[in-house]
């Protein structure tokens, strides 16, 4: 278990999130970590990627836990932040069961 990190601040949880997304279906395109990488500066993207990477699905719900408690989301964020999530699962114009899954879970943590 790689716990290290759980003090984000609220744009390095939305891209360590949107990677989970990215990955829900177990599969990472270029075009998702090209949306991905649009929303951030190269530095941040790949810090949070690095961490990301070396993270099992465990780690990464329990740190996405963790820094969610430590947010404060208005609903307006949360609002914008589900249709990014939205727009990384879409890019392969496919819904999976598996990322429904996982926007349930999501949803769950960011109310």
């Amino acid at each position: 278990m790689n716990i290290t990190r759980t003090n984000w601040t609220k744009t390095e949880l939305q891209i360590y999130i949107l990677l989970l997304c990215a990955n829900a279906d177990s599969v990472e395109t270029e075009e998702e970590l090209n949306l991905i990488k649009s929303k951030v500066n190269d530095e941040t993207f790949n810090k949070i990627y690095k961490e990301f990477s070396e993270d099992s699905e465990d780690d990464s719900l329990e740190k996405i836990q963790k820094n969610v408690a430590t947010q404060e989301f208005s609903h307006k964020e949360i609002v914008c932040f589900q249709r990014e999530m939205h727009e990384v699962f879409f890019t392969d114009k496919n819904f999976s069961m598996m990322e429904r899954n996982l926007e349930r879970m999501l949803k769950n943590m960011l109310y």
